[in-house]
Protein backbone atom coordinates (compact mmCIF):
# COMPACT_ATOMS: atom_id res chain seq x y z
CA UNK A 1 0.00 0.00 0.00
CA UNK A 2 1.26 3.62 -0.34
CA UNK A 3 0.30 7.08 0.21
CA UNK A 4 0.34 10.09 -2.24
CA UNK A 5 2.32 13.06 -0.95
CA UNK A 6 2.07 16.94 -0.07
CA UNK A 7 4.91 19.24 0.71
CA UNK A 8 4.19 20.65 4.48
CA UNK A 9 6.91 22.70 5.07
CA UNK A 10 8.83 24.15 2.24
CA UNK A 11 12.45 24.82 2.17
CA UNK A 12 14.04 26.72 4.55
CA UNK A 13 15.70 30.10 3.25
CA UNK A 14 17.72 32.69 3.96
CA UNK A 15 15.21 35.09 1.30
CA UNK A 16 12.48 34.44 0.02
CA UNK A 17 12.72 35.68 -3.71
CA UNK A 18 11.47 32.08 -4.37
CA UNK A 19 8.02 32.92 -2.85
CA UNK A 20 8.16 30.04 -0.60
CA UNK A 21 7.83 30.38 3.06
CA UNK A 22 10.55 30.29 5.82
CA UNK A 23 10.48 27.21 7.81
CA UNK A 24 12.59 24.53 9.90
CA UNK A 25 12.50 21.03 10.39
CA UNK A 26 11.31 19.60 13.82
CA UNK A 27 15.31 20.19 14.78
CA UNK A 28 14.56 23.84 14.73
CA UNK A 29 10.60 24.10 16.63
CA UNK A 30 10.93 27.67 17.90
CA UNK A 31 10.13 28.79 14.66
CA UNK A 32 5.76 29.45 15.00
CA UNK A 33 5.66 30.45 11.30
CA UNK A 34 2.84 28.59 9.45
CA UNK A 35 4.54 26.66 5.83
CA UNK A 36 2.33 25.96 2.84
CA UNK A 37 1.57 22.61 1.54
CA UNK A 38 0.91 21.17 -1.99
CA UNK A 39 -0.77 18.10 -2.83
CA UNK A 40 0.44 15.40 -5.21
CA UNK A 41 -2.51 12.78 -6.64
CA UNK A 42 -4.87 11.72 -4.07
CA UNK A 43 -4.65 7.85 -3.43
CA UNK A 44 -7.95 5.86 -3.44
CA UNK A 45 -6.30 2.99 -1.70
CA UNK A 46 -7.74 2.06 1.58
CA UNK A 47 -4.69 1.76 3.16
CA UNK A 48 -3.65 5.59 3.09
CA UNK A 49 -6.72 6.02 5.56
CA UNK A 50 -4.36 4.28 8.63
CA UNK A 51 -3.92 6.38 12.11
CA UNK A 52 -0.31 8.13 12.18
CA UNK A 53 2.49 7.31 13.94
CA UNK A 54 2.41 8.19 17.71
CA UNK A 55 5.22 6.30 18.52
CA UNK A 56 6.92 6.31 22.28
CA UNK A 57 9.72 4.63 24.21
CA UNK A 58 7.80 2.03 25.83
CA UNK A 59 6.45 0.37 23.08
CA UNK A 60 7.66 -2.39 24.06
CA UNK A 61 10.52 -4.86 25.68
CA UNK A 62 13.51 -5.63 23.77
CA UNK A 63 13.17 -8.47 21.09
CA UNK A 64 15.36 -10.07 18.64
CA UNK A 65 18.67 -8.23 20.04
CA UNK A 66 19.48 -5.35 21.85
CA UNK A 67 17.73 -2.71 21.22
CA UNK A 68 19.92 0.23 19.46
CA UNK A 69 20.52 3.31 22.21
CA UNK A 70 19.38 6.79 21.45
CA UNK A 71 22.24 8.42 19.06
CA UNK A 72 23.21 5.15 17.78
CA UNK A 73 25.48 5.67 14.14
CA UNK A 74 25.43 3.32 12.10
CA UNK A 75 26.14 2.89 7.90
CA UNK A 76 23.81 2.02 4.93
CA UNK A 77 23.12 -1.84 5.37
CA UNK A 78 23.42 -2.04 9.35
CA UNK A 79 20.28 -3.10 11.01
CA UNK A 80 18.79 -1.60 13.90
CA UNK A 81 16.59 -3.37 16.68
CA UNK A 82 13.96 -0.32 17.72
CA UNK A 83 10.74 0.03 19.60
CA UNK A 84 7.75 0.97 17.88
CA UNK A 85 4.32 2.13 18.55
CA UNK A 86 1.80 3.45 15.62
CA UNK A 87 -1.84 4.95 16.58
CA UNK A 88 -2.88 4.12 20.27
CA UNK A 89 -2.91 0.15 19.89
CA UNK A 90 0.00 -1.36 17.70
CA UNK A 91 3.33 -1.44 19.34
CA UNK A 92 5.74 -3.76 19.07
CA UNK A 93 9.63 -4.49 18.21
CA UNK A 94 10.87 -3.59 15.10
CA UNK A 95 14.08 -4.55 13.28
CA UNK A 96 14.84 -2.06 10.16
CA UNK A 97 18.17 -1.94 7.88
CA UNK A 98 18.38 0.88 5.66
CA UNK A 99 19.41 -0.60 2.25
CA UNK A 100 20.51 2.63 0.03
CA UNK A 101 19.94 6.12 -0.02
CA UNK A 102 19.35 7.55 -3.28
CA UNK A 103 19.38 10.19 -5.53
CA UNK A 104 16.45 11.05 -7.48
CA UNK A 105 15.79 14.03 -10.68
CA UNK A 106 14.93 17.40 -9.75
CA UNK A 107 11.85 16.15 -12.54
CA UNK A 108 10.78 13.22 -9.96
CA UNK A 109 9.10 15.92 -7.65
CA UNK A 110 6.81 17.20 -10.51
CA UNK A 111 3.72 15.97 -8.98
CA UNK A 112 4.32 17.86 -5.59
CA UNK A 113 3.77 21.20 -7.76
CA UNK A 114 5.67 24.66 -8.14
CA UNK A 115 6.49 24.75 -4.54
CA UNK A 116 9.11 21.84 -5.59
CA UNK A 117 10.85 23.02 -8.45
CA UNK A 118 14.56 23.77 -7.28
CA UNK A 119 14.40 20.66 -5.01
CA UNK A 120 16.42 17.45 -5.52
CA UNK A 121 14.30 14.39 -4.16
CA UNK A 122 16.42 11.56 -2.28
CA UNK A 123 14.87 8.08 -1.87
CA UNK A 124 15.76 6.35 2.01
CA UNK A 125 15.08 2.65 0.94
CA UNK A 126 14.83 0.12 4.30
CA UNK A 127 13.73 -3.11 5.02
CA UNK A 128 11.52 -3.61 8.36
CA UNK A 129 11.23 -6.51 9.92
CA UNK A 130 8.87 -7.55 12.92
CA UNK A 131 11.00 -9.18 15.64
CA UNK A 132 8.51 -8.53 18.68
CA UNK A 133 5.79 -10.68 17.25
CA UNK A 134 2.92 -8.48 18.09
CA UNK A 135 0.44 -7.50 15.49
CA UNK A 136 1.42 -4.66 13.21
CA UNK A 137 -0.25 -4.93 10.10
CA UNK A 138 -0.64 -2.19 8.59
CA UNK A 139 1.48 -0.13 10.36
CA UNK A 140 3.43 2.90 8.62
CA UNK A 141 7.41 3.53 9.59
CA UNK A 142 9.17 6.73 8.43
CA UNK A 143 12.54 7.74 8.29
CA UNK A 144 13.96 11.28 7.58
CA UNK A 145 16.85 12.71 5.62
CA UNK A 146 19.52 14.71 6.62
CA UNK A 147 22.68 16.34 5.75
CA UNK A 148 25.62 15.32 5.47
CA UNK A 149 26.74 15.70 9.69
CA UNK A 150 23.19 15.30 10.30
CA UNK A 151 21.89 18.61 9.78
CA UNK A 152 18.04 19.34 8.67
CA UNK A 153 16.89 19.04 5.59
CA UNK A 154 14.60 21.98 5.74
CA UNK A 155 11.97 20.09 3.61
CA UNK A 156 9.27 17.65 5.33
CA UNK A 157 7.42 15.84 2.75
CA UNK A 158 4.21 13.72 3.11
CA UNK A 159 4.16 10.55 0.87
CA UNK A 160 6.05 9.40 -1.63
CA UNK A 161 6.36 9.31 -5.37
CA UNK A 162 4.70 6.29 -6.91
CA UNK A 163 7.37 4.06 -8.79
CA UNK A 164 9.79 6.08 -7.48
CA UNK A 165 9.90 5.47 -3.95
CA UNK A 166 6.55 3.74 -2.48
CA UNK A 167 5.81 4.44 0.82
CA UNK A 168 4.31 1.05 1.77
CA UNK A 169 2.32 0.28 5.36
CA UNK A 170 3.33 -3.13 6.86
CA UNK A 171 1.09 -5.99 4.64
CA UNK A 172 -1.20 -7.91 6.59
CA UNK A 173 0.55 -10.43 8.08
CA UNK A 174 3.19 -8.52 9.44
CA UNK A 175 2.06 -9.90 12.86
CA UNK A 176 4.76 -12.51 13.46
CA UNK A 177 7.97 -12.81 14.42
CA UNK A 178 10.36 -12.71 11.13
CA UNK A 179 7.87 -10.85 9.40
CA UNK A 180 9.44 -8.16 6.99
CA UNK A 181 8.30 -5.77 4.01
CA UNK A 182 10.29 -3.19 2.17
CA UNK A 183 9.75 -0.06 2.06
CA UNK A 184 10.91 3.68 0.88
CA UNK A 185 11.11 7.15 2.36
CA UNK A 186 10.82 10.60 0.23
CA UNK A 187 13.26 13.43 1.62
CA UNK A 188 13.86 16.31 -0.52
CA UNK A 189 16.50 18.92 -0.37
CA UNK A 190 17.42 22.39 -1.98
CA UNK A 191 20.72 22.87 -0.80
CA UNK A 192 23.24 20.06 0.41
CA UNK A 193 22.93 16.51 -0.43
CA UNK A 194 21.20 14.11 1.94
CA UNK A 195 23.89 11.50 3.38
CA UNK A 196 22.02 10.74 6.49
CA UNK A 197 18.84 8.56 7.38
CA UNK A 198 17.38 9.30 10.67
CA UNK A 199 14.85 7.63 13.14
CA UNK A 200 13.64 9.77 15.40
CA UNK A 201 10.07 8.28 16.48
CA UNK A 202 9.64 8.52 20.32
CA UNK A 203 10.57 10.97 22.78
CA UNK A 204 14.20 9.78 23.13
CA UNK A 205 14.89 9.62 19.91
CA UNK A 206 13.68 12.47 18.99
CA UNK A 207 15.98 14.29 21.05
CA UNK A 208 18.83 11.67 19.92
CA UNK A 209 18.28 9.78 16.86
CA UNK A 210 19.77 6.57 15.20
CA UNK A 211 21.20 7.73 12.21
CA UNK A 212 22.66 5.60 9.00
CA UNK A 213 25.35 7.04 7.02
CA UNK A 214 26.19 6.81 3.30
Amino acid sequence: MTHKGRIVSAVALTTLTLGLTACNNDEDAASSQDSPSASAPASADPGSKSPSADPSDDAAAPAGGDVAAPGTKLKIGDRAVLPFKYGTTKKGTVAVTVTAIEKGAEADMAPFGDKAKGMTPYYIRMKVENVGGTDLSYASLRLRGKLEGGGPTGVILVGDLPGKCDSETAPRDFTTKGASYETCSLSATKTDPIAVASFEEGDAYSDSPVLWTS
